[in-house]
């Protein structure tokens, strides 16, 4: 007989498989009784191809020839002899356990779905943004000027988005039987043309027919919000590089030796906030070598401009200073005097080329053989519908706020309110350099728009290739809804890691364990340079996890004098400015009810005498409980020691006498927060805390202000007022989460800093919760002892995945429209 060879997958000329092949693996005709499970758990299969094009199969090895010298009638009685092993094979297996499963799509079974209840938190349709506009422009009474052209003396609508109903008129709705909330939208208008220009911020309903508007800014904020508190529009911008292309005119001679340019080959990036006390509108822009399809904040030209954009009248603007390699100039025609009387140390720097420039993300390697790819044999295990999606117990409503980005509310586990809200409040990038640009720069990502700037995804790479991906609307700078297609992910993710195991090689023998299959929710923002990677992931223990990973480009300042004090050399002329990216999210938990508490656990030592001879002595580690009563007891700073299991606790106990929690852990290797003593550091008052909470107030429903930006030295909203001290025991608790890290750029971050180590976040754990794992009711369990066949499929599920191989999915042809989505929108400070 033959021998047996193994399976592998080789690649075929793309003829070899006809256009109606089902795919990459031939279907099995397989019965449906004795299934294991509803859905087969996601299968990760490696495909190995050579390198001639095409298509990938799967086939045996082995000739199948004749050896030589042998009679026909010898290789036909081999050959019935092979055949009837294989059929007496081929009825072994179908006897033993159960029969394989089949291909056949498998919706996953509907968890209690509510009538459209998840929709009270649902994002706004286009139709009802394109409502509030119209509405707006026939009720106000003012003349009203598209933003995407208005000038900073016009009247326009900034932005329009979801007014979210109050938690009491929430609750009743979806617990008590109450009626469903009014729909409202917020809009948020600038007033330029007044006598004096403010922000004003309404709120606008019922939706989809509103018929009424009502000023809320007195109310949300103690007052009017002056107007330079608003966030830049990308038609400022496009008019403040039109003011620098002009005054760079004025040094045509200095540009050809510095830069090879004459300005029109150079981009500016914006920097913020723009001043030193509040009223003030002047940004430092750093100018770079442009070149198309790549990064150009790796090529600084040494060249920083200082502009005044304050004024209410654009031809009153004005480049108030200028820096050129150390050295600082009143104008550009003083720059360029200063070069023709060769006072000024110039850096001759050539036109980088594309084929060559710094940080070019273009491979560099033909592709080869394709990884892994992961697949749902029989369809997704997890259902989305409207704003809601339901996954193994869990159920979670959905949504993206323009501005501070993804949003989770009423998220439930097993039918109970775990989180009422789970949302990014803001991400800080603070820099250090000895230029003018990085040293003042602070980002707060949230006035730029982190859920704005989230565009579509990359299928097979930013999420798995057969994700479900969803479009995110948004009206922002326009009177016209604008969409990021597929802006946002859901998958099942089979990590490669037990969740739970264990081999037992004593008294009995068994394997008992659990894959760690995690339903993953994900949108990345690019906000100019930084890609923030936004995961929410949902286990089988209960647990949820949180966690931000940061790619993209470094933002780096031009190398001269000690620059390596503040970053490290990358480049022939680029340093690597050192920052830190602090992240602030908002978690309003409800642990069996609304009422908690918050409880402390932590180790210490007692040095006791042995019991039973009182003659040695044992350092024994106890247990040291304590509750938090107040606010200022629940306040931790930044990177300073915390209790190592800090739980937010009902009153009500579990099975064993303790009271049901959620245990918040984080993981964070943070930098230091500004120092309490800056200008500006009440605006990111936040940021003094690893871990804040608070009682939950509807008059606080965000730590920061997307106004904070601009005016950081007044700022609209101060976290640091939330904490005044009120009791915490038995009330409706948020918590406050800062997590991040500190960059010091390297060589290995060009051409882009990788994730890898950039990672940070949190938990939510149960924590006597539950009266065991509730992962213990997962139907993707796996048991089998040393008494029982572990091959066989009706024993152990693992042994039916061969099955499940063959059901590998016909991918969908690849498409991208993400480009289309960015020429709709403004430039993010880059020009």
């Amino acid at each position: 007989m033959v021998p047996s060879k193994p399976w592998q997958c080789v690649r075929t000329s793309p003829r070899a498989l006809p256009a109606s092949s089902s795919g990459l693996f031939p279907a099995a005709k397989t019965g449906e009784k004795n299934k294991p499970n509803p859905t087969q758990p996601p299968v990760l299969v490696s495909l190995w191809e050579d390198s001639t094009a095409g298509n990938v199969s799967c086939q045996t090895a082995g000739a199948l020839g004749a050896p030589a010298g042998m009679s026909l009638k010898t290789v036909l009685i081999l050959l019935g002899l092979a055949l009837a092993t294989i059929f007496a094979l081929v009825c072994v297996l179908l006897t033993r356990g159960r029969s394989p499963r089949s291909c056949q799509h498998l919706h996953p079974e509907q968890e209690d779905m509510e009538d459209g209840q998840s929709l009270v938190f649902a994002d706004l349709t286009p139709e009802e943004m394109s409502q509030v506009v119209r509405y707006l422009q026939a009720k106000l009474g003012v003349p009203l000027v598209e933003a995407s052209r208005a000038k900073p003396s016009d009247n326009c609508i900034a932005s329009v988005d979801l007014q979210v109903p109050a938690k009491a008129e929430v609750l009743r709705f979806l617990d008590g039987g109450g009626a469903r909330p009014a729909r409202e939208a917020l809009a948020v208008l600038y007033f330029g043309n007044q006598a004096d220009p403010n922000i004003t911020e309404y709120v606008v309903g019922p939706l989809p027919t509103p018929v009424y508007h009502r000023d809320v800014t007195v109310q949300k904020y103690g007052g009017k919000v002056p107007y330079h508190r608003r966030p830049v529009t990308g038609k400022e911008y496009m008019d403040i590089n039109t003011l620098i292309q002009r005054e760079l005119k004025k040094a045509p001679r200095f540009l050809a030796a510095c830069c090879e340019s004459d300005g029109t080959n150079l981009v500016i990036l914006t920097t913020a906030p723009r001043g030193f006390k509040s009223g003030d509108r002047m940004t430092w822009f750093v100018l770079f070598h442009n070149v198309a399809g790549t990064g150009y904040y790796l090529s600084p030209v040494g060249l920083e401009v200082l502009v005044d954009h304050g004024h209410l009248q654009v031809s009153r603007w004005q480049l108030h200073k200028v820096f050129y390699n150390g050295q600082y100039f009143a104008s550009t025609g003083d720059l360029e005097q200063g070069f023709v009387a060769g006072v000024l140390e110039v850096v001759r720097l050539k036109q980088p080329q594309a084929d060559a420039v710094l940080g070019s993300m273009r491979p560099r390697r033909p592709p080869e053989s394709p990884g892994p790819l992961q697949f749902e044999p029989q369809g997704p295990r997890y259902s989305v519908r409207d704003n809601r999606i339901t996954f193994q117990g869990w159920s979670i409503a959905f949504g993206m706020n323009p501005n501070t980005g993804p949003r989770l509310f009423d998220i439930r586990f097993r039918g109970e309110r775990i989180v009422y809200e789970l949302s990014l409040q803001e991400a800080l990038a603070l820099y250090g350099s000895n230029c003018p640009g990085g040293m003042s720069t602070r980002y707060l990502d949230g006035s730029f728009g982190i859920g704005r700037f989230a565009y579509e995804l990359v299928q097979g790479l930013d999420c798995p290739y057969t994700a479900t991906y969803v479009d995110r609307h948004y009206l922002a700078e326009t009177d016209t809804p604008k969409t990021n297609q597929n802006s946002l992910c859901i998958f099942e993710h089979d990590s490669a890691l037990p969740l739970r195991r264990h081999f037992s090689d004593s008294q009995s023998f068994y394997y008992g364990g659990l894959r760690k299959n995690t339903l993953v929710i994900r949108t990345i923002s690019t906000l100019i340079n930084y890609d923030y990677i936004w995961d929410f992931m949902f286990h089988s223990s209960g647990a949820v996890e949180v966690r931000v990973h940061a790619t993209g480009y470094i933002s780096s300042s031009f190398f001269h004098g000690q620059g390596t004090d503040y970053g490290n050399r990358v480049g022939p002329h680029t340093l690597g400015t050192m920052h830190l990216h602090h992240i602030h999210y908002k978690v309003d938990l409800d642990v069996d009810g609304q009422l908690n508490s918050l409880e402390t656990q932590d180790m210490e030592y007692e040095f006791v005498k042995d019991p039973w001879s009182t003659q040695n002595t044992i350092e024994r580690p106890y247990l040291r409980r304590a509750r938090l009563e107040k606010e200022d007891e629940a306040a931790f700073p930044l990177n300073a020691p915390m209790p190592r299991y800090l739980s937010f606790v009902s009153p009500n106990p579990n099975k064993w006498g303790h009271p049901r929690s959620y245990r918040v852990q984080i993981i964070s290797f943070a930098g230091k927060h500004l120092p309490t003593n800056s200008s500006m550091e009440r605006s990111i008052s936040w940021g003094r805390y690893q871990l804040a909470v608070t009682r939950r107030k509807e008059e606080e429903p965000t730590s920061t202000s997307i106004y904070n930006q601009n005016d950081p030295w007044t700022p609209t909203v101060a976290f640091a007022d939330f904490i005044n001290n009120e009791t915490i025991t038995n009330q409706d608790l948020v918590a406050w989460i800062t997590v991040g890290f500190l960059h010091v750029p390297h060589a290995e971050d060009v051409p882009n800093t990788v994730t890898v180590g950039n990672g940070v976040g949190f938990f939510l754990r149960p924590y006597n919760y539950f009266n065991e794992d509730p992962s213990v009711d997962s139907s993707d369990s796996v048991y089998f002892s040393s008494e029982q066949d572990a091959g066989a499929c009706g024993t152990n599920p693992l042994a039916c995945l061969s099955s499940a191989a063959a059901c590998a999915p016909r991918l969908p042809p690849f498409h991208f429209g993400g480009f289309l989505n960015l020429s709709l929108a403004p430039p993010l400070g880059g020009l």
